[in-house]
């Protein structure tokens, strides 16, 4: 059910539908992955190298981290910056999964192309999350920063958040990491949606008929393959993008380690090479793609079962 299906006739979902099932799909996954999203996080803003061989490293593991994290915050600290995530998680999915709808049937409508193909999901793929990010990213650059803060806390609540930044940093703050974000967000969707509908035809090519009666467990296993492909193709992006967001905000970083500052997305990628070399490129990669392939299953899984609900029920009331 998700894109476009000239061949699913039975099919009647309307774009408010589609919208609800896009924004359901994500509020229930971000509740879910949450605590990952942060360890990922700590990691990617972290300097030192995620080793127990380097003294100055606070975070070498993700259970160590984990473990680390509840003993100085508490349990509370997994959800930290949870009410932006979740703003984030419901504009970003309505946006997405609704574009992402109206443009494979524009393609199909308007082009020769088959709106199902690999190339047509990866275009827009793309392009709906690039006009998700651009709606939402203001909301990601304060989750980022609330999941990077410490104690004592810097922010104390949201309205705190954005009236500090605003006044400290003004109006562009909120659009900080945008450049790495939207040069990643393209290939990094495009790679999702193209390697979901792959993996369900190539599901459906390995298993005889008779072994593909659980749709919902296909849809989740299919997901969380295309989440972790399309991550780790498009990971050092991400992890600019978080270093760059937190910029200016460095007193809030002093009890986790070094601190750099960052001229831009080039400047970036240079130092964190220079002094951390390629691996420091994929800091956080293991929490990152246990979370994406999570989020991206779930996020597809409950996606369509939304629509599948919504369809049963029209169904019903005819």
């Amino acid at each position: 059910m998700v894109g476009y299906d000239p061949k699913a006739d039975g099919r009647n979902i309307s774009s408010f539908e589609v919208a609800v099932a896009g924004s359901g799909s994500g509020l229930v996954t971000r509740v879910m992955i949450s605590p990952l999203d942060v360890i990922k996080i700590r990691f990617q803003l972290q300097i030192e190298r995620l080793s127990r061989s380097d003294p100055g490293a606070k975070y070498h593991g993700i259970l160590q981290a984990g473990r680390q994290i509840l003993q100085e915050e508490g349990p509370t600290a997994f959800w930290k910056g949870h009410v932006p995530a979740q703003l984030l998680s419901i504009g970003y999915g309505a946006v997405q999964f609704l574009s992402f709808e109206l443009l494979t049937e524009l393609v199909h409508k308007a082009t020769t192309y088959d709106a199902r193909d690999f190339s047509v999901h990866f275009v827009c793929g793309g392009l709906s999350a690039s006009a998700a990010t651009l709606a939402v990213h203001p909301v990601d650059v304060l989750r980022t920063r609330f999941a990077a803060q410490g104690e004592p806390k810097v922010y104390k609540t949201l309205r705190d958040a954005v009236v500090t930044m605003y006044r400290t940093e003004g109006p562009l703050v909120f659009y900080k990491g945008l450049n790495p974000t939207l040069i990643a967000i393209f290939p990094y969707a495009g790679f999702q949606f193209s390697f979901y509908s792959a993996l369900k035809h190539v599901h459906k090519w390995v298993l005889p008929a008779e072994g593909r009666n659980n749709e919902n467990l296909r849809n989740l296993l299919c997901g969380s393959g295309a989440g972790v492909l399309s991550k780790t193709l498009t990971y050092p992006l991400d992890l600019f993008k978080k270093r760059l967001q937190v910029g200016g905000f460095e007193r809030a970083r002093v009890t986790f380690g070094q601190v750099r500052s960052y001229r831009g997305l080039l400047d970036c990628a240079q130092q964190v090479l220079q002094e951390e070399g390629p691996t420091g490129l994929f800091k956080g990669l293991s929490p990152s793609l246990l979370k994406a392939a999570l989020s991206t299953g779930f996020v597809f899984f409950w996606y369509e079962l939304f629509c599948s609900l919504f369809h049963h029920m029209k169904k019903a009331d005819s």
